[in-house]
């Protein structure tokens, strides 16, 4: 007896799931097969006699009927009780058997593909996907799970906007994430300014004109930005683009104010824009949506009046001032002239 246990774990050591495979295969008839044809039982009374389940002997049977189908092994029709065939590496059989019937399903096939990707045993992936309970508690416990999920979810998002679009508003949701991916975004913008600098050697001054960055202002925003690429995933870049930010913020100040064409441009620029501005939000100081006077008087307040004066004094004397120094530019060319 000794002797036979050692064969029977020899064989298994060498064959693995294959041997009891094998045992399936030639004891349970193939679908359409009757009774009375073959001397084999049913997946159920074969299931009844070894004192398991139907399904963990489809899955054996299945695995067999794959095989068979690459030529690895017989098929079933070549089969009987009893009779033994030679039989593959055991390493094999994991490419073919599914330890858990959530493997068979459409979604067990993704799954199993995405395992084998990522070089991992399916079973593994698959018992995950069978307790997402397990899957929180260890997200919430160990932050290597949770840097694992994170890095996978951003993966997925590529390709499942549905899963983007909660993500999304869940963040709206909740004022915390929110503050956090607006001060994200502000780092952001700030690194990318200070990139710009050094990979097109143009700079955005406060007015917003584009111009030549100086040699001084590169190699000081190169400087900054060496060390945010430096951080490690994961580390906080924001008081480093701050940083960069204001200091290069303070060079391009001081490059238009050391420069006279520069400064009068920049005054220009900013006049033009804040003209802009103004322009914009005077177009909608208007009553078009107003039927009659009636519809004023309830609107109305002293104090829109009083504020429209002031607007209307204001632009009055930028327009005066303007004119002035339009009429002595002329006085100059005439008497040029």
């Amino acid at each position: 007896m000794v002797a036979e246990d050692a064969r029977a774990f020899g064989a298994y050591a060498r064959t693995g799931g294959w041997a009891f495979g094998l045992k399936v295969a030639r004891s349970v008839r193939p679908g359409g097969q009757g009774a009375g044809e073959t001397p084999k039982v049913s997946a159920k009374e074969f299931a009844e006699l070894a004192g398991c389940s139907a399904d963990r002997v489809m899955r054996y049977y299945k695995a067999w009927d794959k095989a068979a189908d690459d030529g690895l092994v017989p098929h079933f029709e070549a089969l009987a009780p009893g009779l033994d065939v030679e039989l593959p590496d055991a390493d094999v059989w994991l490419s073919y058997y599914a330890s858990r019937s959530s493997a068979l399903t459409p979604r067990g096939t993704a799954i199993t593909q995405a395992a084998e990707a990522e070089g991992i045993r399916p079973t593994k992936a698959l018992e995950v996907a069978e307790n997402p309970t397990a899957l929180r508690a260890a997200i919430l416990a160990d932050p290597g799970t949770a840097e694992a999920a994170r890095k996978a979810l951003m993966d997925r998002l590529e390709e499942d906007p549905a899963l983007r679009g909660e993500l999304v508003r869940d963040i709206v949701r909740t004022d915390d994430l929110k503050k956090a991916v607006a001060a994200e975004a502000k780092a952001g913008d700030r690194v990318d300014y200070v990139r710009q600098i050094v990979e097109k050697g143009q700079v955005k001054t406060p007015a917003g004109q584009m111009i030549e960055a100086p040699a001084e202002l590169r190699e000081e925003a190169e400087r900054h930005l060496s060390l945010i690429d430096e951080l490690d995933d994961g580390e906080d870049s924001g008081e480093w683009a701050r940083e960069a930010y204001d200091t290069v913020r303070d060079i391009v100040a001081q490059t238009v104010q050391s420069n006279p064409e520069l400064r009068v441009q920049e005054r220009r620029a900013k006049f033009y824009s804040s003209l802009q501005k103004a322009t914009k939000v005077f177009e909608e100081l208007t009553f078009d949506d107003v039927e009659d006077t009636e519809d004023i008087r309830e609107i109305y307040e002293d104090d829109m009046v009083r504020r429209l004066e002031d607007l209307q004094q204001a632009i009055g004397t930028c327009i005066t001032a303007l004119r002035s120094v339009t009429g002595r530019e002329a006085d100059v060319s005439a008497s040029r002239a």
